[in-house]
């Protein structure tokens, strides 16, 4: 029973790519490292961070983000240098701005033409005449029995 309850417990635990010769000897630097990792996106996976991606191009970043820590950069200096070197895609949560501001806006305002444009169809619908108002008795008697009514 414990031997499963271990295996629940290794399987539900999150698995780092980060290896052992990618690890710091500064334990500062590493938790710098590693929380400018958590920002930037594996360019091969897409949803993941760099700490969390296998990929070859996530190791490649992550020795990058340290390679530059040691260096003195601070941390903006090393997200800045990244972004310059891969486009703003590599970050997770990307800064807002003018060059970008179509992008978060276009989805809110396309949902809200769509809303107005549903609510103007539901309107326009519950407008419409009934069509067997200007029906006589015969007419109605006849669309019954070709309804099947």
């Amino acid at each position: 029973m414990l031997r499963y309850f271990l295996i629940l417990v290794m399987l539900a635990t999150p698995v780092f790519a980060v290896l052992p010769d990618e690890i710091l000897d500064d334990p500062v630097l590493e938790e710098r490292a590693r929380d400018i990792s958590k920002g930037l996106r594996c360019l091969v996976c897409q949803n993941e961070n760099i700490d969390d991606s296998n990929a070859d191009l996530a190791r490649d970043l992550r020795l990058l983000v340290r390679e530059r820590l040691v260096a003195g950069d601070t941390d903006q200096e090393v997200e800045d240098y990244v972004v310059d070197r891969y486009g703003e895609f590599v970050l997770l949560k990307p800064v807002f701005s003018l060059r970008n501001a179509v992008l978060w806006f276009t989805g809110p305002i396309l949902f809200l033409v769509g809303g107005a444009g549903v609510a103007l169809f539901i309107r326009r619908r519950s407008r419409m005449p009934n069509p067997d108002d200007g029906l006589t008795e015969a007419e109605r008697d006849r669309l019954a029995n070709l309804i099947g009514d």
